[in-house]
């Protein structure tokens, strides 16, 4: 399965993907929502994890909707580590917060994708 990573945090992205291709994912990463839309323009992964708080312009709200636009259906897992934001209701997805377990995560995935 294809799964895009958006993470800013280096270290975070590096053990998240590290797991991921350990069961066996191809993973693509984005450092920011800027890269991630160039990716998601590029590719339809089966599904994106993102941070909802990333610099720049874009949040991880935004990511999944604009990706959304072009490939509507994708799963998203969403995390933060901000435990006052608001969850936004939305279909196909699930908000993990940080300190999230790497077990859940990959729960999250199967969860969402039945693989």
């Amino acid at each position: 399965m294809q799964i895009l990573v958006v993470e800013d945090e280096d270290l975070i992205r590096d053990v998240v993907v590290d797991i991921l291709e350990s069961q066996g994912h191809e993973v693509l990463q984005a450092e920011s929502g800027e890269r991630a839309l160039q990716l998601c323009a590029e590719v339809t992964p089966d599904l994106i994890f993102t941070d909802v708080k990333l610099p720049g312009p874009l949040s991880g709200w935004d990511v999944a909707i604009r990706c959304r636009e072009s490939h509507p259906g994708i799963p998203v897992i969403y995390s933060t580590g901000h435990t006052h934001s608001a969850p936004r209701p939305v279909s196909g997805s699930i908000m993990l917060h940080k300190p999230y377990r790497l077990e859940r995560l990959l729960e999250s995935i199967q969860t969402l994708t039945g693989r």
